[in-house]
């Protein structure tokens, strides 16, 4: 039975929506680029605050990058979260922040003395998503959302969850998150796909063009909606670049039943970039 998801009313009001941005790789860097139109775009809608936002990376920008990545060679060797927070504090005229670290389990407890509204995680190993999904879910976690993007070569998805927490209490209406309806992304223990390669050729080989951009801009114009109009009938997608086709993930109780019971695999391998 499909329903409408409705946007949380502490969400609704004039405050800033507070967001994390884990992973500034082909798909973080696509999401960060895009989050100034979307911040744009709530402020004309009303919401005066628009968005605060936060962006966490460890790692540094490298010569492959600059293919794939909108980085060039004289960002080569600097932190990746840094030289995109800058370039967009710098066009934009915002105040957001830069975290050149990895996420851990006690990141939200650390980096900031409020919640986190909505993390979005651009990471590439089942590994960190476990780490992403055991944080929000601690009991004292007040992370509304988590929308998870993730792609390999010719195909990718986004999943937008709320996580079983201190904020968002066990009700059939709840979004699962992509761990509750997909638990094979986060098993460490599968193994993982193969890091990213330091050849821009073979980099281009594993991965098309534009698979990071379409997925972005897809997800940020699911969240256009939901912060727009407070409902979504839909909470993810599934992208296919050979067929060009993006099949909605409908907010359906019975599907996601369906879905964690049947264990059902999105036919790609869960990798991110």
């Amino acid at each position: 039975m499909r329903i409408e998801h409705t946007l949380p009313s502490d969400l609704a009001g004039r405050k800033p929506v507070r967001v994390l941005v884990v992973g500034a790789g082909g798909t973080g860097s696509a999401i960060v680029m895009g989050l100034p139109y979307l911040d744009q775009a709530m402020r004309v809608w009303g919401r005066s605050s628009g968005l605060e936002v936060v962006m966490m990376d460890a790692d540094m920008v490298s010569e492959t990058n600059c293919v794939r990545q909108p980085f060039s060679v004289s960002d080569i060797g600097q932190n990746k979260a840094i030289v995109l927070i800058n370039r967009i504090n710098l066009f934009w005229g915002t105040q957001w922040r830069a975290e050149p670290t990895n996420f851990d389990e006690r990141t939200l407890e650390r980096i900031n003395d409020r919640s986190v509204d909505l993390l979005i995680g651009c990471v590439d190993t089942r590994a960190a998503r476990n780490i992403i999904a055991r944080a929000l879910t601690k009991a004292r976690c007040r992370a509304a959302y988590w929308l998870d993007l993730g792609n390999n070569a010719a195909s990718g998805q986004f999943v937008l969850g709320q996580p079983l927490n201190a904020r968002n209490r066990r009700k059939a209406i709840r979004l699962r998150t992509v761990s509750e309806l997909y638990p094979e992304i986060i098993d460490a223990e599968a193994g993982e796909d193969p890091l990213p390669s330091c050849s821009a050729v073979e980099a281009l080989d594993r991965q098309e063009p534009f698979i990071n951009q379409t997925l972005a801009s897809s997800a940020l114009a699911m969240l256009a909606r939901l912060f727009r109009y407070g409902k979504l009938a839909h909470h993810g997608g599934f992208f296919n670049a050979q067929s060009g086709l993006i099949s909605p993930l409908p907010v359906d109780p019975q599907l996601w039943s369906k879905t964690k019971r049947r264990g059902w695999l999105i036919q790609t391998p869960f990798k991110m970039h």
